[in-house]
């Protein structure tokens, strides 16, 4: 339901409905739609801890450190009356610097420029649609969710992609999901890009800046690619046990086949046992060398407001993990806040606890924190194993009343070491805090 005549003004300027659509069909298209305005500030803290001057690079950040305010505008209609029913989305994106300068770049909350940051960045992004009984086809910018691609909105702004998608609901249980991309749009960019490789290559030997004999990531990809396909279903095979699997391509790069289970046991009264279980299979497509198999497993164990979970994660193959560039999601267990753990032949485990204040008499405060160590790393002759550890925590409030309600608070800290990347790149100490609140239009 529309809320105020400005809401009602807002959502049909931006949606174009003043376009030929007979006024009989438009009373769903008008009702159905919902908008809001999230506004989200971001202070991002990054401290690279023991980076050194190089060859190539004389003059290292030793942080990044940046704080901007973003404006995210989304708009989704109804759909007009009729066998197929149409509609538009939209997506509005404004991202403003509040504090950054030289040397503290680089946090992914606000574009380059020149030696320090842009000021603002802009987007706007719209989508039709099509609907016919429980299927419904999106063309134009497009936010995505599943195993194969999954866009990224852990920065000021979300990372959006330009194609089309199709979701299809028809048999009860059953979802499919298909589509096709050709461009993204970085976090902190207001420009649709080529698609890009952005896992992890094979660990072979070679030189590092210095000219020292060095394992450097070598995934043999040099260009853009054109295209990026991914078709698949997931399917409830009982109240309490899901499947999914998904096959996706990014053109002359590499193909992956993705599967995931997912069960959940009741255990008694708020009680439940919880097991993930994912696996994928990347090869190459024509012009890289990526093979790799990734095994992953999560178990977690609820009790009342308490979650206790334990997690696997093994890759195998000649290269680390595939997934697409532009700051992506790729689908893994141990793909935290900083790392991915998804280098060749790397073993992780992880333990995590989480708890809901709720459980107390705390409605909105939540708690978060976890562990992630790998190893089995090759690294130069002579040199032990690469090793790589994480430890994240998250706490979290949501106003429930007064003047504040619906105001969200994060803080994300994060500590990560290990001898992986060149010149301590894995040496890391983050902060992150987000305040957001949305403004609900219709």
């Amino acid at each position: 339901m529309l809320k105020t005549p400005i809401a009602r003004g807002v959502a049909l300027a931006t949606l174009g409905a003043t376009l030929a659509i007979p006024t009989m069909v438009q009373a769903a298209f008008i009702e159905d739609t919902k908008a809001g305005l999230e506004l989200r500030n971001f202070y991002f803290n990054r401290d690279f801890r023991g980076n050194q001057p190089t060859t190539a690079n004389p003059n290292p950040n030793s942080k990044a450190e940046e704080w901007a305010q973003g404006f995210i505008l989304r708009v989704e209609s109804g759909f007009t009356e009729g066998t197929v029913g149409f509609g538009v989305d939209a997506l509005g994106l404004l991202g403003v610097k509040l504090d950054s300068g030289a040397g503290r770049t680089g946090s992914g909350l606000l574009p380059a420029d020149g030696d320090g940051s842009a000021d603002d960045y802009s987007s706007l992004g719209l989508a039709a649609k099509a609907k016919v009984s429980e299927t419904v086809l999106k063309v134009g910018t497009l936010q995505l969710k599943n195993m194969a691609i999954s866009s990224s909105d852990s920065r000021l702004l979300p990372q959006t992609f330009q194609g089309a998608q199709i979701i299809s609901k028809e048999v009860e249980g059953l979802t499919l999901d298909a589509g096709y991309l050709n461009r993204a749009n970085h976090r902190n960019s207001s420009n649709n890009e080529g698609l890009a490789y952005g896992g992890k290559g094979d660990r072979r030997m070679g030189t590092n800046a210095a000219g020292n004999p060095a394992f450097v990531d070598d995934a043999a990809i040099t260009e853009d690619a054109d295209d990026f396909f991914f078709a698949g279903a997931t399917y409830k095979v009982l109240d309490n046990l899901t499947a999914a699997y998904y096959y996706s391509e990014l053109e002359n790069i590499y193909k992956q086949h993705s599967t995931n289970l997912v069960h959940i046991l009741p255990l008694g009264d708020q009680q439940s046992l919880k097991t993930d279980l994912r696996y994928a299979r990347s090869t190459d497509d024509g012009s890289s060398n990526v093979d790799n198999k990734a095994l992953g497993a999560m178990v977690t164990y609820s009790l009342s407001g308490h979650s206790f979970g334990l997690g696997y994660q093994k890759m195998s193959g000649d290269t680390g993990f595939a997934y697409m560039a532009e700051a992506t999601d790729p689908f893994l267990v141990n793909y935290v806040q900083i790392n991915d753990f998804a280098f060749e032949d790397m073993k992780s485990w992880q333990a995590r606890y989480d708890f809901n204040f709720a459980s107390v008499g705390i409605p909105g405060l939540t708690f978060m924190t976890r562990y992630i160590t790998g190893d089995n790393v090759e690294r130069a002759p002579g040199r032990s194993e690469g090793k790589l550890w994480e430890r994240d925590m998250d706490i979290g409030y949501t106003f429930q009343e007064g003047a504040l309600k619906n105001l969200n608070v994060k803080w994300r800290n994060a500590t990560s070491r290990g001898n992986i990347a060149a010149n301590s790149g894995n040496n890391i100490d983050e902060n992150r805090l987000i305040v957001s609140y949305t403004i609900p239009l219709m």
